[in-house]
């Protein structure tokens, strides 16, 4: 078994500033890359910006400046957002770099020289919002907008030819797209005939992207472009070792919305140039607000960074890590938010350092007393915490974010009652060494609970192991008695409503 781990988040348009939908894919690639280092995979994190296209081209113009000085002022507003969500990213790729340029150069020659582009005239419909050709079964579906009638020559890359062999793949690999509706939902759509792809827009239209190297006179279509960055980023077709260490990726994670050009284009693209697929692509769902998608048109779309600012990062993290059932479409309002910090955070997980610490400071003199031989209660409690560890890794590795939180607040909230049961405020007056050894049992269970929340919470649970003079890890005994705890804030003040 290989013991790396590469992991995806689609590459954002430049079109306009980070949003929430941003922040969660982001977050969540984040949260799995945290997991996998800390099992021991050598771990590749990529994300990045699509910066070319119409849509670019556009926001330039609207901003009367060239295209790539709007690239240029957008991609810091992303690099810093990504600081501020504590992402943990070992690439950040944009698609007007010279390595990503050439690679697509060079995979466009190499389908080229194989016979799987051609030239023909194309006379239909075309989005200007989706960039992309449509027939007239989905312009009369309304879903599409700034339809116009074009008829022009362009290049079409051969992808009808790959579509059984596309088929048969996601047949004979179950996991290859996630969660299986998904799945199901391309099947569907690749047994209806499937057209050939237009990989090229003629500069007299657009000139902003990447030139076709077998006809200066035409530019790349912005996915042909956008879907090679996974590729560039491993070193292929410069560093032949990154490459094979690092691809096929394990998981593309993208939005519901770009599932097609991740499941259909891309894989199509791969087999032409005789390359391994990707393990997985996992469609996650939307964030809505109240019954709509948040969108700029709308007016709905929450700024990550106003919710940082206020509540921190951390929280942020928390709920939309455990808010979301992956797969499914969640709903993010203010009331839910605060309702899951105060419960989750401030009650269960912040109070209960809060109460072992005050305990620990007040009658051993901020010393960690002694476990001494535990009873049946602490071995109980001692069992659940390991019982839950093994649970917690096959529930990350089967993309169960949310049930792998609950089920750790879960073993937190039981360490809650049985402080409640044990009462070792009163039982320190009577026996000391019995309730250090709840303390101690006690302050062991919070230790392991936040070392398997860290890739969720890295800041805070960082400040929680502090506090407790200790480390990450999973295994039982790593607090150290005799050890001097230290002072601290509260982990999460309660927020007022």
């Amino acid at each position: 078994m290989s013991n790396t781990f590469y992991i995806t988040t689609p590459i954002y348009y430049v079109n306009d500033k980070p949003h929430i939908g941003h922040a969660y894919t982001t977050i969540l690639a984040d949260v799995l890359a945290r997991f996998h280092r800390n099992l021991g995979y050598d771990t590749f994190f990529l994300t990045g910006l699509d910066e070319h296209g119409q849509k670019v081209q556009q926001a330039a113009a609207e901003s009367n400046v060239g295209p790539q000085r709007h690239c240029d002022e957008m991609a810091p507003q992303f690099i810093e957002l990504w600081e501020e969500l504590h992402i943990s990213n070992d690439d950040f790729i944009r698609t007007t770099e010279p390595r990503h340029k050439q690679v697509v150069q060079e995979f466009l020659q190499q389908v080229f020289d194989k016979g799987d582009i051609y030239q023909d005239e194309y006379k239909g419909l075309y989005s200007v919002s989706e960039e992309r050709f449509i027939t007239e079964k989905e312009a009369e579906s309304g879903q599409f907008h700034d339809i116009k009638k074009l008829q022009e020559k362009n290049y079409f890359f051969k992808m009808k030819d790959y579509q059984g062999q596309l088929i048969e793949y996601i047949e004979e690999h179950e996991t290859f797209i996630q969660p299986e509706h998904r799945k199901n939902e391309i099947l569907g759509f690749l047994r209806q005939p499937l057209s050939d792809l237009c990989i090229s827009r003629p500069k007299s239209r657009l000139n902003w992207g990447i030139e076709l190297p077998f006809d200066q006179d035409y530019v790349t279509y912005v996915w042909f472009d956008a879907l090679i960055n996974y590729v560039t980023a491993t070193g292929y077709g410069t560093d032949d070792s990154s490459f094979k260490k690092w691809w096929p990726a394990n998981y593309h994670l993208i939005g519901k919305d770009i599932l097609t050009a991740h499941a259909v284009y891309w894989p199509t693209m791969l087999l032409s140039a005789g390359l391994p697929l990707p393990k997985t692509i996992f469609a996650h769902g939307w964030w809505l607000s109240g019954e709509s998608k948040m969108s700029k048109s709308v007016g709905n779309v929450i700024n990550p960074l106003d919710l940082i600012e206020e509540y921190g990062v951390d929280p942020v993290r928390y709920y939309l890590m455990r808010e979301m059932v992956l797969g499914q479409d969640a709903n993010f309002t203010m009331d839910s938010f605060i309702k899951r910090y105060n419960s989750d955070l401030a009650n269960d997980f912040g109070n209960l350092l809060n109460r072992i610490s005050t305990l620990i400071h007040k009658n051993y003199d901020g010393i960690i007393p002694q476990s001494r031989e535990l009873t049946l209660d602490e071995k109980v409690i001692k069992d659940a915490a390991g019982k839950l560890v093994s649970e917690i890794d096959g529930k990350i590795k089967n993309m169960k974010i949310n049930e792998a939180i609950e089920d750790i607040m879960q073993f937190i909230r039981r360490i809650n009652k049985y402080m409640e049961e044990q009462a070792p405020w009163k039982l320190v007056k009577e026996n000391k060494d019995a309730a250090g050894r709840i303390l101690y049992t006690a302050g062991e269970s919070l230790r392991i609970g936040a070392s398997l929340l860290s890739p969720v919470m890295p800041n805070r649970t960082s400040i929680l192991l502090e506090a407790l003079n200790t480390r990450e890890s999973t295994e039982w005994g790593g607090l150290k008695s005799g050890s001097k705890i230290r002072d601290h804030q509260p982990l999460f003040p309660r927020i007022q409503v």
